[in-house]
């Protein structure tokens, strides 16, 4: 048996682009399912999954829907219907790629289902949306949007070539073979900024040489959900969150913030981890201009024409200190805090732009003052990026993993 695409979309107002869409994906030799998740009209061809399917497996009855009375309800019907359909042929081993097309809609229907699929399964999303901020839509899921430039209604010259450009993306990233790789070894993640890089690069050449496979994480919000995603999932075998820095975004309403959860999911998930108030020094905003008026007497620095860095003071950072125990507190494996005591940070270090001794030592006494009795906190006398500390923060890992 081939590999298989499935195509989600309604069949109703858009049938005709899909059985477009459907020849020319199976004329690069590969099967199609489609889905019909349209509510209204009657379907242009037969679905190989009806939209009666898809509505039953969303808990709900078509003929209800139909009406268009209750839109509302009808969106969520087919979308958790969707989800559920998309998720078992996966499972059974019938979902190699998918594709979806439409306006906003159809992008929230099928991404929905999308986000239901691992990491790694191709996902291509042809929007009216794309271009915009799709975060929503994509979550932390690797959904590739491509601008339907015009709508998704008809054919003309941009529209046959927008359709066939991703009957080839879906096509090309479902035929394409999967690299060879070590597999087999044990992953852990790790949590990274610019200004923890030479910590979380040391460490991570500790625990490579050890024969653990590390899958490094931008702390820029999106970057912090999708390793909290991915922990909560079951891919990751133990925690490295060298990079904190993104409480310091949710305390001060910064612009890379992972939402309160942050550093929740490996205590819950029961996974060895090493908890360190990396970059808590900082809040993250865009460009200068854009900087709360609350916070424009404070120390701010230029990290790029885009990004202005926020130097977070004593309370913010008692409060981050509050938020790192309370996540030790819940684990429910072996959890280490390391403190790095001349700052925590590349721009927190003696002389540098964000040093500030009493505001680092309020989040590291937050911390303490907070702990369960029994969870161990190291103290060393040294800079998050030194060398010492992240071999010490690799090695107690490794600690935690051997044992």
């Amino acid at each position: 048996m081939g590999k298989t695409v499935v195509i989600t979309g309604a069949l109703d107002t858009k049938g005709r682009e899909f059985a477009f869409l459907k020849e020319l994906i199976e004329k690069e030799g590969l099967e199609t399912l489609v889905i019909d998740f349209g509510v209204m009209g009657e379907p242009t061809f037969a679905a190989d999954v009806t939209r009666q399917e898809v509505a039953k497996a969303g808990g709900g009855d078509l003929s209800n829907l139909a009406s268009g009375e209750h839109k509302d309800v009808a969106m969520q019907v087919m979308a958790t219907g969707l989800t559920v359909v998309v998720r078992r042929l996966f499972e059974e081993g019938r979902l190699d790629g998918i594709i979806g097309m439409g306006g906003g809609g159809a992008t929230s229907l099928s991404t929905a289902a999308m986000r239901s699929l691992p990491v790694g399964v191709p996902k291509v999303m042809v929007s009216t949306l794309g271009g915009g901020d799709v975060s929503a839509y994509v979550g932390t899921r690797d959904i590739t949007f491509m601008p339907s430039i015009v709508d998704v209604a008809g054919f003309n010259r941009i529209s046959r070539a927008i359709y066939t450009n991703a009957a080839g993306a879906i096509a090309g990233m479902v035929k394409m073979e999967k690299g060879k790789g070590d597999d087999d070894k044990t992953i852990i993640a790790a949590s990274m900024f610019g200004n923890t890089t030479l910590a979380v690069d040391r460490a991570r050449g500790v625990l490579e040489a050890r024969g653990y496979e590390v899958l490094v994480f931008h702390a820029t919000g999106t970057g912090g959900r999708t390793m909290e995603d991915l922990i909560a999932d079951g891919y990751i075998a133990a925690s490295l969150d060298i990079t904190t820095t993104e409480l310091a975004d949710e305390v001060c309403g910064g612009v890379l913030n992972a939402g309160p959860e942050r550093c929740l999911s490996a205590s819950r998930a029961g996974i060895p981890t090493v908890l360190v108030p990396g970059c808590v020094d900082m809040a993250n905003f865009w460009a200068m201009d854009t900087i709360p008026d609350k916070y424009k007497s404070r120390t701010l620095y230029q990290w790029n024409p885009n990004i202005t860095l926020l130097r977070t003071n004593v309370e913010e950072n008692k409060r981050i200190g509050e938020m790192i125990a309370a996540a030790a507190n819940a684990a429910t494996a072996p959890v280490v805090i390391l403190i790095p005591l001349k700052g925590v940070s590349q721009l927190d270090s003696p002389g540098g732009v964000f040093w500030d001794p009493q505001a680092d030592r309020a989040c590291f006494e937050a911390i303490k003052k907070n702990l369960k009795p029994g969870i161990p906190v190291i103290e060393m006398d040294n800079n998050v990026n030194d060398p010492e500390f992240a071999d010490r923060a690799a090695e107690t890992l490794l600690d935690m993993l051997e044992k």
